[in-house]
């Protein structure tokens, strides 16, 4: 396996108007790896989510995807160059059915990678397939989010960048929503997770990220973190 990072981001300052937001924000996720960025409200992971995604340009620092630097790029360039966003707030077309969402979203990988066709999809996500014909906006929320998932998969990143996925959501489909993400790490797939929700990713993430007012202030294996009971008590506990 590579040793280069799928994504490293360096030193990002990230300001809204003049308000700085992150301060100095470094990390990078190995290939295959399930990272958590996690942080309570407020702390700065969805202004980070969209730094890396150029919907939050920075004013300092970088980001690299495979080694090629993306930031200061067009998001829509970033997502050709093999970065996959799940919003917050998901952003599915609600006037257009299940599976006319997936095709939208269907393209090839930045190398031609083609590993999302929308049978596999329909496998990984067994829930979608007899939906396939509604319209969207007619979704439960846990429906939608898992809409959102496999439609950014079907454009076949490589790295799948997720915000909050399990905001909101009845604790059932948060299982569910968790056990998708397991078998997504089991298949190789790299993924960032920005949550706020910390035993959601206790049990499906292999590294985690801390962030607090904007800077990092903890990383490591999610082992270790569940053996640090301070810093979970000092920045994660509500």
């Amino acid at each position: 396996m590579s040793t280069q990072p799928v994504v490293q981001v360096e030193d990002l300052d990230v300001y809204y108007g003049t308000s700085q937001i992150l301060f100095g924000v470094g990390l990078s996720v190995q290939p295959g790896e399930t990272m958590a960025l996690l942080g309570r409200n407020g702390a700065g992971k969805s202004t980070t989510m969209k730094a890396i995604m150029g919907l939050a340009p920075a004013r300092r620092g970088r980001v690299t995807l495979h080694g090629r630097v993306v930031s200061g790029l067009k998001p829509y360039h970033i997502a050709r160059a093999g970065l996959g966003f799940v919003p917050e707030d998901r952003q599915i077309f609600p006037d257009h059915t299940v599976e006319d969402n997936l095709v939208i979203g269907r393209k090839k990988g930045p190398d031609g990678q083609d590993e999302w066709p929308v049978k596999r999809i329909y496998d990984v996500f067994p829930l979608l397939e007899p939906l396939r014909y509604r319209v969207a906006g007619r979704l439960s929320g846990g429906e939608q989010q898992m809409l959102a998932i496999a439609r950014t998969l079907m454009g076949n990143p490589a790295l799948l960048l997720l915000d909050e996925p399990s905001e909101g959501l009845a604790p059932i489909i948060v299982q569910r929503i968790g056990e998708l993400l397991r078998q997504l790490r089991g298949s190789g797939a790299t993924v960032l997770i920005a949550e706020q929700n910390m035993h959601f990713c206790l049990g499906l993430a292999s590294h985690a990220t801390v962030i607090d007012k904007g800077q990092i202030v903890y990383s490591a294996s999610i082992e270790d973190l569940k053996a640090n009971d301070s810093i979970r008590q000092r920045y994660l506990a509500l």
